[in-house]
């Protein structure tokens, strides 16, 4: 399996979670070695690129921000970086007209099913990969995150929410093959009907609706249709850990562990595991392990039927 990119360019609209406001992409094909770029076609005052790159990771708690050298941001984009990941998506440049990736549905099944209906095409190198050598874990007011060497990608993650509805979660599963889009690319992301009002009263989540968030309120699921499953919390915190470890620019082979961790813990994660050479390699990948890779051997039939 060589690096792959899209094989033709896709176009996406909708609005920002945060901003409230309408934002347009288009994912187009990169040639080898390119890696994943953000664009910001409105951004006027620099440099417009923003790699995907530990080294632009900024802290925020809410989603996931890169800003590069030039002051040039992107935020929310933990869903589109979970797709990418999961379905093998080594290079690609994404032309952006907004500092906010769409929400959609608060999943990332909508970025999957345009790029499996794309296709897929193949670029002329080998897959490299990040190997985690040695454990590395940081902690923050009672969350904790981990990696540590395994010989595939495995996410593990736990939460605990006073909401009986939500109540204690736990998963783990490695990201063989299919089992990102079969597991965990539909599930949405969450919140208390609270805390959107205290966020949307600080001009956040404004572009929050029932439609792109499943929102609980003391033991209810008011979002229509209810869960998708019935642990989708836990679930899709470890699709964000999936589009959150992206951003290490390289799929990720090691056991990534979360409790009760958030965007801002695990990019502290990333920043601890590249702060010592010695915690891991980047390596080509080789041919046992290239099987095993969360974009391996993908079909439409993976897709959950929800998606």
């Amino acid at each position: 399996m060589k690096q792959q990119t899209i094989a033709q360019p896709i176009s996406i609209a909708g609005t920002g979670l945060h901003s409230g406001a309408p934002v347009r992409l288009r994912l187009c094909p990169a040639a080898a070695d390119h890696g994943i770029s953000f664009v910001r076609l409105d951004y006027m005052q620099g440099d417009q690129v923003i790699a995907v790159h530990p080294g632009n990771w900024m802290e925020a708690n809410l989603c996931t921000v890169l800003r590069n050298s030039d002051g040039a941001s992107v935020s929310t984009i933990e869903h589109l970086l979970a797709a990418l990941h999961g379905c093998g998506i080594h290079n690609l440049r994404i032309e952006i007209d907004g500092p906010e990736v769409p929400i959609l549905d608060g999943s990332a099944a909508p970025f999957v099913t345009r790029i499996l209906a794309a296709g897929l095409k193949s670029c002329d190198a080998p897959v490299r990969v990040l190997r985690v050598l040695r454990p590395v874990s940081v902690e923050r007011d009672g969350a904790r995150a981990s990696l540590s060497p395994a010989p595939v990608l495995e996410l593990a993650f736990e939460i605990d929410f006073a909401d009986k509805a939500i109540g204690h979660q736990s998963r783990a599963l490695e990201m063989c093959n299919g089992t990102f889009l079969r597991e965990l690319s539909d599930c949405r992301t969450f919140c208390m009907r609270a805390d959107v009002e205290m966020m949307q009263a600080n001009g956040l989540a404004l572009g929050g609706t029932l439609d792109n968030a499943v929102v609980f309120d003391q033991g209810n699921v008011l979002t229509p249709g209810g869960l998708r499953r019935a642990d989708e919390p836990v679930r899709h915190k470890m699709l964000d850990a999936m589009g959150d470890l992206y951003v290490a620019g390289y799929p990720v082979i090691g056991r990534y562990e979360g409790i009760k961790a958030g965007h801002a813990l695990t990019g502290q994660l990333l920043q601890a595991l590249f702060a010592d050479p010695q915690n891991y390699e980047i390596t080509p990948c080789d041919a046992q392990n290239i099987a095993r890779l969360p974009g391996a051997n993908l079909s439409k039939k993976d897709m959950p039927l929800s998606a």
